[in-house]
């Protein structure tokens, strides 16, 4: 029964992390980018960073768990079905051909190499090595410098200026204050979900290439609601704008999870030893 027990927690855990990531963090983060007036490039980066809390929380737990490999392809199948779903979602909004923009080009190669690169890195055998996360690091910033300088290309692109309303900036602090309480509640489930993943390792004796995979494809529910849901908000304005939105919001996920976080996971694997 216990076998049972710990895979009901399990379910509930990642369904409570994706519920909050997208029914609270993602609307109260986007609803300050609307009240601060940013760009859909902007709200994008400001999405992949919202729906990037799963991945940090499991890998970063899994790895406390001794579990490195399941950080690894937890981190590499997020990215896959990340880029698949962005794909399913631009094929779902029709909006295929705004593909065919230089700058968007360029932002689905980068995340191309997201995936090549923990692929050859795994293959080597060399991915919780120290020196990993440093040129990780180092990458990260070399893809956000390219990032910059193509979505200033975008803004000269789309040629839209996009109409403010009014609003009322004295919300902000409360948003804050939500993201806040919703930063508390994931900390705290994150801590159950690493105290479940180790006692399923034990039960099962389950490789931990297979719960990674399982992770990676829970945790990258909350990328393509987002990915949906910027294309419908400009659908009536400007469609470009919703793939501009989607593309920053998955190449940042992507680079987040495989530079960022798994960099964090190569430190804490380490830090254990």
């Amino acid at each position: 029964m216990n076998f049972i027990l710990e895979i009901i927690k399990l379910i509930i855990e990642l369904l409570i992390i994706i519920f909050v990531s997208k029914n609270l963090l993602v609307p109260v983060l986007r609803k300050v980018g609307e009240l601060l007036e940013l760009k859909p490039q902007t709200i994008g980066n400001i999405s992949g960073i919202a729906t990037s809390i799963p991945e940090f929380l499991t890998v970063t737990f899994s790895s406390i768990s001794g579990m490195a490999d399941a950080g690894i392809f937890n981190i590499l199948s997020s990215n896959i079905i990340n880029c698949i779903q962005y794909i399913l979602a631009m094929a779902i909004n029709k909006n295929l051909k705004v593909l065919k923009n230089k700058a968007l080009k360029i932002n689905l190669v980068l995340v191309l190499i997201t995936i090549i690169i923990p692929i050859i890195i795994w293959k080597i055998d060399i991915g919780d090595s120290v020196a990993i996360a440093v040129i990780y690091i180092i990458l990260f910033y070399v893809f956000n410098k390219i990032n910059k300088h193509y979505n200033g290309k975008l803004n000269i692109e789309t040629k839209e200026t996009i109409s403010h309303v009014k609003t009322n900036k004295k919300k902000i602090p409360i948003y804050f204050v939500y993201i806040l309480l919703i930063g508390i509640i994931l900390y705290l489930v994150g801590n159950l979900l690493r105290d479940t993943l180790e006692n399923l390792r034990y039960i099962f004796d389950v490789s931990e290439i297979i719960i990674g995979i399982v992770l990676g494809i829970a945790t990258s529910i909350p990328e393509f609601v987002t990915f949906i849901e910027s294309q419908k908000f400009h659908k009536n304005s400007n469609e470009e704008l919703g793939v501009i939105e989607a593309s920053n919001n998955l190449l940042v996920s992507n680079t987040l999870n495989l530079f960022v976080i798994q960099s964090i996971s190569i430190i804490i694997i380490n830090f254990l030893e």
